[in-house]
Order: structure tokens, then sequence, then C-alpha cells
């Protein structure tokens, strides 16, 4: 367990989860999910928290910095990829195919994401600068805060200290089928890339 991550929890308590959590979610690089195990083992060892208050914490906290992302990302992050796309060498048909494909899939995306760090704290960004619809992507990250949240927060709870060295081999199981659904959505986009290309054209505005 981070001693200075203890030394916050026993301070600031739940305020400290909430911070972590929200800042992680808006896209900052904070230990979100680390605070949340942090937090789920202090609590069972030291009896100074209460379980379910931390996963109620995590998830208004996860829940709420997505959003805050998701209105950076739809009301700054779209004029930045507009004036500076060209520069990463897309254009605007490029940027048309992002926002079909994550209108059609965001809410997948920003649930699985929900359980993979680099992702969790841009799927926010990622789902507004996309202009994902609002509604799919609050019912989204609402389910896929809870359940992120109550998993890692009950369980760690239930399996204490040995949560931190379970935690690593779990990262290898969710990682690697992770990693092959990247690969085939990759491999998909290529092969398809032209067929989504013109459906995209035909559904933009």
């Amino acid at each position: 367990m981070s001693l200075a991550l203890e030394h916050l929890l026993h301070e600031y308590g739940y305020a400290a989860i909430f911070a972590v959590i929200a800042f992680e979610n808006v896209g900052l690089p904070v230990p979100g999910e680390t605070i949340l195990i942090t937090s789920a083992i202090f609590a069972a060892t030291t009896h100074e928290l209460n379980s379910v208050v931390i996963v109620i914490t995590a998830t208004l906290a996860a829940f709420g910095g997505a959003v805050a992302g998701f209105m950076i990302g739809r009301y700054g992050e779209r004029h930045l990829l507009h004036r500076f796309g060209r520069y990463l060498h897309l254009d605007e048909r490029d940027l048309r195919l992002g926002r079909y494909l994550f209108q059609r899939f965001g809410g997948r995306v920003v649930f699985v994401a929900r359980f993979i760090a680099f992702l969790r704290s841009l799927a926010g960004l990622l789902a507004g600068a996309n202009a994902m619809p609002l509604q799919p992507f609050l019912i989204a990250s609402g389910f896929g805060a809870l359940a992120w949240s109550a998993t890692f927060g009950f369980g760690a709870y239930a399996l204490g200290r040995e949560i931190e060295v379970l935690s690593a081999r779990a990262a290898v199981v969710v990682g690697a089928p992770v990693l092959l659904a990247f690969i085939a959505g990759v491999l998909f986009l290529r092969r398809n890339r032209a067929r989504l290309q013109i459906e995209a054209d035909r559904a933009a505005p």
C-alpha cells in the first residue's frame, strides 16, 4: 500500500478518493484506480472508512469526472481537432469517420474503457470530441462507473492486502483479451475503412 496514498486517506478520507478519481476521469494522469484499491484495503485493515461509502464515492467521482471530460471534449477538443488536425494528418473526412464510429460504437467503448487505465482517463474527452450523443454517454458512463467501483472496491475490501499481488495477475488476464480486441478492431477498420467512410459521409449533416 502506498504510504503517500495512505496518508491522504488518513487525513482527508473520502474527499481524497473523490478528488483523485474525478481528476483522473477528466483526463489528468493521477492514480484513480490505485486510490480506489488502496482505500478499500485501508478500510479492511483499519476500519477507518466504510467500503460501501468508498464505492459510492468512487462511482460519483468517476461519473462526474467523465461528464466533465465529455463537456471539455465537446466544446473544446473538437475545435482543436479541426484547427490542428492537419498537423496529425487528419482531414475533415477522417474527423467525420471518427465521429461516426464513436456514435455507432461509443457506448461499448465508454463502458469497456472504464476498466482500462489509459482509456479510462480519455474516454470522456474522446466521446465529447467525437460528438457522441449525451444520453447514451451518460448511461454507459454511469453503469461503467458503478461496475468499476464495485468490482475493484468490494473486491479489494474482501481480499485485503492480497489484492496487491492478485491485481497484477488480473491486469494480465484482463489486458490480454483487450489487446486482442484492439488488434481485431484495427484490422476491421483497415479492411472496411472505405465502406465505413461512405457510411460516415452519408450520415454527416
